[in-house]
């Protein structure tokens, strides 16, 4: 049996503080008629209250971006894992640009998962392979490394609140999905397979693992059709209100 989708918008840097709202209250009454979809919004930081006060009532939930491992500190332009406590529901953590541009690293990322989970915070952790790894056929090898680590000391209890998010960087913004085939494989042999190695089949089973990469309206349901893709954590297109919930719409009918 499939487990409930969940379909995420990652805004990246994109929309100043008065655009997140509009933005956000423009969804909330869009998709106020979807029930059988877990949705996230995750807007830039500067608009994470605000956008919080616009999703009040609502079925959609918030998250952030990113955040530090340390509850406080010297660690200026950071935001802490207490200060998301309250506000945000879900974490992104590993996305591929926080690993490629600002030197993230397995151990960073699996210090940020225990912080989240301490404070009472869902993750979305990302992995995926890079064009060169890929090329190499590493994929197997790179993503199971990464899951390994990141869950490294991690309670199955706790692994059972999380999502995981598949996301090939050679894929990424390129316009050149993976197959939905390709990901379903990874997904459910690399990742669903180092799931079960740590916490067992049952646990393997209830973690929703998402697709990520150039995902957008005309290529969704391909993706969603797979047993093993429970959803998607969108980028660019989650910047666009029609095609957002034309992905959010089309997750309803798996």
């Amino acid at each position: 049996m499939k487990r409930r989708a969940i379909i995420a918008g990652n805004w990246k840097m994109n929309y100043d503080l008065a655009q997140s709202e509009a933005f956000a209250v423009a969804l909330r009454e869009r998709l106020a008629h979807v029930r059988e979809v877990d949705v996230v919004l995750c807007p830039p930081f500067i608009a994470l209250a605000s956008v919080a006060e616009r999703l009040r009532g609502s079925q959609l939930a918030l998250g952030a971006q990113n955040m530090h491992w340390a509850d406080k500190g010297a660690y200026t332009g950071e935001v802490s894992p207490h200060m998301l406590k309250g506000l945000a529901r879900y974490v992104i953590l590993g996305h591929s640009e926080r690993r490629a541009y600002f030197c993230e690293t397995d151990e960073s990322v699996h210090q940020k998962v225990h912080a989240a989970f301490t404070h009472g915070l869902q993750p979305i952790l990302c992995v995926g392979e890079n064009e060169q790894q890929y090329e190499a056929g590493e994929t197997s090898a790179v993503v199971g490394a990464q899951v390994r680590a990141a869950l490294r000391g991690v309670s199955a209890a706790d692994a059972r609140k999380m999502v995981l998010a598949y996301e090939p960087v050679w894929a990424i913004g390129s316009g050149k999905a993976a197959s939905a085939a390709g990901a379903n494989a990874v997904i459910g042999l690399t990742i669903r397979g180092v799931l079960s190695e740590q916490f067992g089949e049952a646990v393997a089973q209830s973690v929703r693992v998402q697709y990520g990469g150039s995902i957008g309206a005309s290529n969704i349901e391909e993706f969603m059709q797979q047993p093993d893709i429970d959803g998607a954590l969108v980028g660019g297109a989650s910047l666009k209100a029609d095609d957002f919930v034309r992905i959010v719409e089309a997750a309803t009918r798996f």
